[in-house]
């Protein structure tokens, strides 16, 4: 009801997107309006019309945003400049017929808002007047005869959302089938072999208790040993040189490229993931950054308003539920969003300038098959204590050797939360992100390889900040690991056709990542408890270990820990990150971390199984320099050939 019914901005070259450069003489006159007004100072002015001059956006915007001028006495300067009526559809209620025959999604990401139809001719309220020339032959067609009028950005929205805006949340909740969403969670029983194996492990727990001790840790042993086989042969895969690829032809038509940037209770860093986006070195007509805010979010909100945003960012602002997801705000983005390649970063990220022209070659040398491109992700406070330094080398190890190698066997990997870029006709195929699951990246990477996508890794690097505190790090992780539960018990509802969709191979891979890594985690003290062994404590299977098992147990234990430790040192030689070798053996001590996650995270799972642990950002500023305010010129968009 809400999709968009047509396609504004029409322009082939484009994909529908067109930018036009600032009217400095409309500037000037607005400017003396206002100063005429007294609404505006003489160094306001002039501050404002040379950011302008720089190519630092609209003056209306810079005013805005610089404070020095209030939003009414612009938006009243702006109605008798052009001549036009400056309605308040917050107290003027539009009528949502209009609304729907529009889009609201359509309303929300041009700025528009279809008032009333008043003496055969329909009232269209814009926030940006410069703009409206160009949206003008698409809404004649739809609405007939059209007549402008003025209203802020703000209020624009605020009416939308107030009249649509439990529809948009409703959609943006169930765009994922119902089969492979975890939005169901907690309302079907439990099958009843669920309760029989309960009440089997209880009887056995009573009757003998060593031999379920021995079993739970004989499944420990097993899985320990499957996933250091799988790191290993990844380790392998990873470490060969890759094949040589020929060039590609030139790229005739870059594409549009939209990256959308969630942001929640992020005030203190929104200046300076814009300073870190302004790196980017992309044409600004063809890069579309999109900054995703909730409605209740007036901090962020505020922040952002204050900030002079390029004319190549915007705000999309997510209407008010009950759902409070990363994967609902991006859900409800991406219809928003004006590029044919969505990608996604978080607010903490800093990612190299060359990022955005890597992927687009990539996509480009690739088939359609390839669907989704994961970046490497880094930290740019490794050395903050000892925490950060062992999440460095857990991430040096992950992204520069498990996951490519992994890619390389041709498994389907799991995904990251940032530095991801799709396809977005594949994402919009498969119904975007599961709005209820906290791990929407994992779970997406193995939805896009049941339908028959692949995912390649791609060897850009974009840095973000260490989560260095005990206690938020165990929250995140286990956020982690509840949503890594949930996904496999979404998958795995019908085995069957999970197995006929990925194949044998990739079946068995998706089985032992997730088997292993949950297995490992909330078992980690059964394993622990085979330290007393070698230090003469008691231990409750000491009667039943053999002398052969003994050994063989040992040989496990060590070849465990030389793989981590052979493969923590060759990532983090792959990285920019020189640590001395025995931070890695200190892993040894991290990950039991994890265990007290993963208890967290199955409590959770049975009580809170949609509850979105926030990670809290912008403590440590990265090492990288932030460029200077003055903006450094665009590239020009030429055809592209190789990058990086």
């Amino acid at each position: 009801m809400f999709s968009p019914r047509i396609r504004l901005l029409p322009d082939p070259r484009h994909d529908g997107f067109a930018t036009l450069p600032p009217q400095s003489g409309s500037a000037q006159s607005l400017g003396v309006m206002l100063l005429r007004d007294g609404a505006l100072s003489s160094d306001d002015l002039v501050q404002a019309l040379t950011l302008v001059n720089r190519g630092g956006g609209r003056l209306a915007d810079i005013l805005l945003a610089q404070s020095m001028v209030t939003e009414a006495a612009l938006f009243a300067a702006l109605a008798r400049q052009l001549g036009a009526a400056r309605i308040t559809p917050l107290h003027d209620t539009p009528d949502p017929r209009l609304i729907d025959r529009l889009g609201a999604k359509v309303c929300l990401r041009d700025g528009l808002l279809p008032w009333r139809a008043v003496g055969g001719a329909t009232i269209i309220l814009t926030a940006q007047p410069d703009d409206f020339a160009q949206h003008r032959d698409g809404l004649t067609r739809l609405f007939g005869p059209v007549i402008m009028a003025l209203a802020p950005a703000s209020e624009i929205e605020a009416s939308v959302l107030a009249l649509r805006g439990a529809a948009l949340d409703r959609a943006a909740c169930t765009l994922v089938a119902e089969a492979e969403s975890c939005r169901t969670w907690g309302q079907i029983g439990l099958p009843w072999w669920v309760f029989a194996g309960a009440f089997g492990v209880v009887v056995a727990l009573i009757w003998s208790p060593v031999s379920v001790f021995l079993a739970i840790a004989g499944w420990s042993v097993l899985t320990l040993t499957l996933a250091t086989a799988m790191k290993l042969a990844a380790a392998v895969f990873a470490l060969r040189a890759p094949a040589a690829e020929t060039p590609p032809p030139i790229i005739a038509r870059m594409p549009i490229v939209s990256v959308m940037v969630p942001l929640f209770r992020e005030a203190n860093i929104a200046a300076r993931l814009i300073r870190r986006l302004e790196r980017l070195e992309y044409p600004r007509d063809l890069l579309d950054i999109v900054l995703v805010v909730e409605e209740e979010d007036q901090t962020t909100r505020t922040a952002l308003r204050k900030a002079v945003l390029p004319a190549w960012m915007r705000v999309v602002v997510v209407p008010d539920g009950r759902l409070k997801t990363k994967p609902r705000a991006l859900n409800h983005a991406l219809g928003l969003c004006r590029g044919s390649i969505i990608g996604i970063y978080d607010a903490e990220d800093a990612p190299a300038p060359d990022q955005i022209a890597r992927v687009v070659d990539r996509f480009h040398r690739r088939g359609g098959d390839v669907a989704c491109l994961q970046g490497v992700l880094d930290f740019y406070n490794p050395r903050t204590n000892w925490l950060s330094r062992c999440f460095t080398i857990e991430y040096a190890t992950w992204f520069r050797i498990v996951l490519p190698g992994l890619a390389r066997m041709g498994l389907a990997i799991p995904l990251g939360g940032t530095t991801l870029f799709s396809r977005r006709a594949a994402l919009e195929s498969l119904g975007g992100w599961d709005a209820h699951n906290v791990t929407e990246d994992a779970d997406l990477g193995f939805r896009l390889a049941r339908h028959g996508y692949r995912t390649e890794l791609i060897d850009s690097v974009t840095e973000e900040e260490a989560n260095c505190r005990v206690l938020p790090w165990i929250r995140q992780r286990s956020r982690w690991l509840k949503g890594y539960m949930i996904t496999y018990a979404v998958h795995m509802r019908d085995p069957g056709l999970l197995f006929r969709q990925l194949g044998w191979w990739k079946f068995a891979g998706f089985q032992v990542f997730f088997l292993t890594t949950l297995s490992q985690f909330l078992l980690a003290p059964v394993l622990l408890t085979f330290w007393a062994v070698p230090l003469g404590l008691p231990h409750p299977l000491v009667q039943v270990l053999t002398p052969a098992l003994s050994v063989a147990l040992m040989a496990v234990f060590l070849l465990t820990e030389a793989v981590q430790l052979v493969v923590g040192i060759l990532a983090l030689r792959l990285t920019p990150n020189r640590m001395a070798w025995p931070w890695v053996a200190m892993l040894h001590l991290y990950f039991p971390l994890g265990a007290l996650a993963s208890y967290k995270a199955a409590w959770e799972l049975i009580g809170n199984p949609f509850y979105w642990d926030k990670t809290s950002h912008g403590h440590h500023d990265p090492r990288i320099p932030l460029p200077l305010r003055k903006p450094r010129a665009a590239p020009t968009r030429e055809p592209l050939r190789r990058a990086g």
